[in-house]
């Protein structure tokens, strides 16, 4: 009778066991995390490095007689026309001459190479100063006491652009447009040509 007994207390002590044991390790998996991302696909803060870019105009100063733009194409029905390709022949002739700063000008404000409230570099800074700012139509009046220094910061109305800024010795900062100058340059180089290149290629007037 002991043995018969003895698988029913064994079944009995088995069932005792799993009702204590199966509640906490049912908890164990259910509150174990579950990793399914691997070490490459975890997001990671990106950061990005400090700039190292360097002047490129002052390592290779050819760079500002070197036409990047091709002016605009032949209108093949009007080739034969004496006077088309007469004006054509000048507009390509005014793209060569002022493409050289415009670019060097649209690198200054639009690249990363200067931070808002930064000065320019002393190549820049001559090269605007010479080729830009003195065609400035008042001149005069934006460097006013006297020049110290070329700045790059936000336009102080249009603060999602920036612009070029002469910095005065009574320490004074004033704004320019680098297309008023050019269009006031072209306008003396090519007074003929001036109006018309001006019109198909500065639509939008600026101060």
């Amino acid at each position: 009778m002991a043995a018969a007994a003895l698988p029913s207390l064994l079944g009995k002590a088995l069932h005792l066991h799993l009702h204590k044991t199966l509640p906490a390790a049912v908890c164990l998996l259910i509150r174990r995390p579950c990793y399914t991302a691997t070490a490459s696909q975890s997001p990671r803060p990106i950061r990005t490095p400090p700039s190292t870019s360097t002047n490129k105009y002052d390592d290779n100063p050819s760079l500002l007689s070197t036409p990047k733009r091709l002016p605009p194409p032949i209108d093949p029905n009007r080739q034969n026309d004496p006077d088309y390709r007469k004006w054509k022949d000048k507009e390509a002739q005014i793209f060569l001459d002022i493409d050289p700063i415009t670019l060097l000008i649209k690198d200054i404000l639009h690249s990363n190479r200067y931070m808002d409230g930064q000065r320019l570099t002393p190549t820049d800074e001559k090269m605007v100063v010479e080729k830009v700012l003195a065609y400035h139509p008042h001149s005069e009046d934006k460097i006013g006491s006297g020049l110290d220094s070329i700045m790059v910061d936000r336009h102080p109305q249009f603060r999602n652009s920036r612009c070029l800024f002469v910095v005065r010795t009574d320490g004074i900062w004033i704004d320019f447009s680098y297309q008023k100058c050019i269009r006031s340059y072209i306008r003396q180089k090519y007074p003929s040509y001036a109006e018309r290149f001006i019109k198909e290629h500065y639509k939008r007037s600026s101060t």
